[in-house]
């Protein structure tokens, strides 16, 4: 079965439920975090980093046109405010990407 954790409301290591793998998408910090964290819990922390082909791009190509896949942006920045763009989403609560406009 398929869940969504909102880190928001619920943490996952308190409660009683066991998952087979929880992917988290939250970015480089994280992975680094997980590796330091993980001979010191029960579960075993993992990271790995994703590969994409120009093939595979094209398609996601095609399927974002075609309105199957629908892109969230949370919030875009003028290039002159990236910095300011870098620490929001550092805070990790983005709910989406975050773009910078060129």
């Amino acid at each position: 079965m398929d869940r969504v954790i909102d880190h928001d409301r619920e943490d996952f290591a308190t409660g009683e439920r066991r998952d087979d793998v929880i992917l988290d998408i939250g970015g480089f910090d994280r992975q680094i975090r997980a590796m330091l964290l993980s001979p010191f819990v029960w579960q075993r922390l993992g990271t790995f980093v994703s590969t994409e082909s120009a093939e595979d791009l094209a398609v996601l190509k095609e399927l974002i046109e075609a309105g199957k896949v629908t892109p969230v942006i949370d919030r875009t920045y003028p290039l002159a405010e990236a910095p300011d763009a870098i620490r929001y989403v550092e805070e990790g609560r983005a709910r989406g990407k975050v773009a910078i406009r060129v």
